[in-house]
């Protein structure tokens, strides 16, 4: 395992069920840009998250996969914004709910219309327990979302670390 940087934690939003503030069924995500042009989010499962006791669903995997690496490309280009085309995913060891869960993605491919990328759920150990890549098709965010997305998007208030070790 190596230390990487921190540049910056990005925005999160009020009702996400990935990242939601005001969500009580959200994982709680927090997403920081590191110096490696990667993103690293950290996610507190709960118990209502599971599939088998003790072990994370499997579309909760696939969430935080989608969810990551669809922001990622918010790390060289802020005003990006994606909807999922496509998501593959191969379940490589089950995923505990004893602590939090941390998620390194990456884009590998951006053009005009379309950013593709890589990622994966690590564990403790240091092991890749789901990988996925995925495909999302650019848009701006008025024709993502509806009402008034300013009021649901801010800044994350908990304290950012200067570095994290993966």
């Amino acid at each position: 395992m190596a230390q990487h940087k921190v540049l910056k934690s990005q925005n999160v939003s009020r009702m996400c069920l990935v990242c939601g503030r005001d969500n009580d069924h959200s994982l709680k995500a927090r997403f920081y840009e590191l110096e490696n042009d990667e993103l690293l989010g950290v996610f507190e499962p709960q118990d209502h998250h599971q599939s088998y006791p003790g072990r994370l669903h499997g579309g909760i995997a696939s969430a935080i996969l989608d969810e990551t690496i669809g922001r990622a490309v918010g790390v060289s280009d802020p005003d990006a914004w994606g909807v999922t085309v496509e998501l593959t995913l191969k379940f490589r060891k089950p995923v505990p709910l004893d602590g939090p869960i941390r998620a390194i993605a990456r884009i590998t491919r951006d053009t005009r219309r379309v950013f593709e990328g890589t990622g994966e759920i690590v564990l403790e150990d240091g092991t890749v327990a789901v990988e996925a890549t995925g495909k999302y098709l650019k848009m701006p965010i008025g024709q993502i979302a509806d009402g008034d997305f300013e009021a649901e998007w801010f800044g994350d208030a908990r304290e950012t670390p200067e570095s994290v070790e993966l």
